[in-house]
């Protein structure tokens, strides 16, 4: 087993989009990967899950993975909570008028 901290950088914390991400890669790794926050944790196999720690930025979790080729997978782990998501990329105009201001009325 092999543990590391991270420190979440996304903007808006770990929502929706981001744990997809992160499940997504690891959804079919063979051994145990568990995230652990305050006193919580969860499976890396659940969004909800993940959802449910109420990850927000600049907080400190824990990954323990147990497993084939534990290091890089760790790594990686650690690389995507510390990865600052933009979904989606909001163009200039969008973000000075408001991504609703261009939408035609119904």
């Amino acid at each position: 087993m092999i543990e590391r901290s991270a420190i979440v950088q996304n903007a808006q914390g770990i929502h929706c989009r981001p744990s997809a991400v992160i499940i997504k890669e690891f959804q079919h790794y063979p051994g145990d990967i568990l995230v652990a926050f305050n006193e919580h944790s969860c499976n890396l196999q659940s969004v909800m899950g993940l959802l449910a720690l109420g990850l927000h930025k600049d907080c400190k979790v824990t990954i323990r993975v147990s497993g084939p080729d534990e290091e890089t997978s760790c790594n990686r782990i650690v690389e995507l909570f510390e990865t600052e998501f933009d979904f989606p990329p909001r163009l200039p105009e969008e973000d000075a008028l408001g991504s609703a201001s261009h939408m035609e009325p119904i």
